[in-house]
């Protein structure tokens, strides 16, 4: 496990080029040197048995200069204060890399989802926002889904809002539900929105998708709907990993298929998480979840959790082009030895940015009371995906740098200069 502390500290050392190639003022890298506001809490728990359980839980709003926060809420038993820090700086950059109204925050509870009740999922959920509902809103900080999250669970927590307040809030929330407020294609925004970019990239490098293998890494809602409609475009999708193993198939793998056979897995009245493996067939190979990240495939797609590419496995990768639809899946030294062999990496702070861009027209929607279908909500996730990823790449040209340099220059240059326009030392000094 790395250090979640260590990483920013080498994200703040990186950041440095960036600054200096930009000319950012001292008072903006200060700003950008920690976070605005942190939230620690612990959360009671009335298990089922009659037993009382407490569990730490965070939010943390990291810069709201461009606009209110926003960032998703995580459950999962690696939640920690700094490792929710370094996904609220992660979403400042994305939110502005993608020119949103927003700042950035994220959430989480350190807890093991699976190991609950649907009842006691509910009332975790709702004490959480019980713990932090006098640091959001729908003008200061709106919570979504993360890992562990979906829209049942965002539901409950803007009812328990509401409630609070006395008062419909549906904009406080995104991700909900569609009768709660919830938009079309908030569900497939992620995985759609970095095919877009994959697209995007393909097309300038006469890559063609018939003759393009995949692999993917992660098979939840982000990993599945990239990989559906990868497939449906002709991409040839060979591998598949969950969190229990992998399939391999050289002549490729349907993955709607290996959707349907997973979600048929799960037993009523268990859990709202399917815990089995990803698929049980004939007609594929059976392989563990780092040999998956070992296949000479064309483009490796991380969609599990950070920390995949490691400086332990990073000299085995061989495909020449990583995506990033997790966070932070590649190791900041472990991108330097990909880099080294010529591994190109599409950046997650650009391509998993379709989910915070879809919970941006959900917000638009929720404020203004009209609400748009599948195919209106789509057709403006790819124009602004296919707008800023362009930006990205010729950026990258022009610098002569890599996309992750070129992605956070776009997003930083855009902080910068909303934190310079309220007054520099420059500014007052003179």
């Amino acid at each position: 496990m790395i250090d979640p502390s260590q990483t920013h500290q080498e994200i703040q050392l990186w950041l440095q080029g960036i600054y200096e190639t930009l000319s950012i003022s001292p008072d903006t890298q200060r700003r950008l040197s920690q976070p605005k506001l942190t939230i620690h809490t612990h959360i009671p728990l009335r298990r089922d048995d009659g037993s009382l359980q407490f569990f730490s839980a965070w939010r943390v709003q990291y810069d709201d200069t461009r606009g209110p926060t926003k960032g998703g809420i995580r459950f999962h038993p690696s939640v920690c204060s700094s490792g929710v820090s370094n996904l609220s700086f992660w979403m400042t950059i994305k939110c502005a890399v993608m020119n949103l109204p927003f700042g950035g925050a994220k959430g989480g509870i350190c807890v093991d989802p699976k190991t609950l009740s649907r009842l006691e999922l509910e009332r975790l959920s709702r004490g959480y926002i019980r713990s932090i509902c006098d640091i959001i809103g729908p003008e200061r900080d709106i919570p979504a889904p993360d890992l562990n999250t979906n829209p049942l669970i965002m539901g409950w927590m803007a009812d328990e809002y509401a409630q609070i307040q006395r008062r419909q809030a549906p904009a406080v929330i995104t991700g909900k539900p569609l009768g709660l407020g919830g938009s079309h294609g908030r569900t497939s925004a992620t995985g759609y929105g970095a095919l877009q970019v994959l697209n995007q990239w393909c097309q300038r490098h006469a890559k063609k998708p018939q003759q393009t293998t995949v692999a993917v890494q992660g098979f939840g809602n982000a990993g599945y709907y990239f990989a559906r409609r990868a497939h449906e475009m002709g991409y040839g999708v060979v591998a598949i990993s969950d969190s229990h193993n992998a399939i391999y198939s050289a002549s490729g793998i349907d993955p709607q298929t290996v959707w349907d056979q997973k979600q048929q897995k799960r037993k009523l009245g268990e859990s709202i998480y399917c815990t089995t493996p990803v698929c049980e067939t004939e007609a594929v190979e059976v392989l563990s979840k780092e040999q998956l990240l070992e296949l000479p495939v064309d483009i490796m797609v991380l969609a599990a959790m950070e920390n995949a590419i490691t400086t332990d496995n990073a000299c085995r990768v061989k495909a020449p082009l990583i995506l990033e639809i997790a966070n932070g899946p590649v190791t900041t030294k472990a991108e330097e030895i990909l880099l080294e062999h010529g591994t190109t990496i599409l950046p997650d702070v650009l391509v998993n940015a379709g989910g915070v861009t879809v919970s941006h027209l959900e917000w638009v929607q929720n404020r203004i009371g009209e609400y748009w279908d599948e195919i209106a909500v789509e057709k403006r996730l790819l124009q602004r995906m296919e707008r800023e990823a362009r930006n990205c790449f010729e950026l990258a040209e022009a610098q002569k740098c890599t996309l992750r340099q070129a992605a956070y220059m776009q997003g930083i240059k855009r902080i910068a200069q909303a934190m310079d326009q309220r007054g520099t030392q420059d500014y007052f000094a003179m």
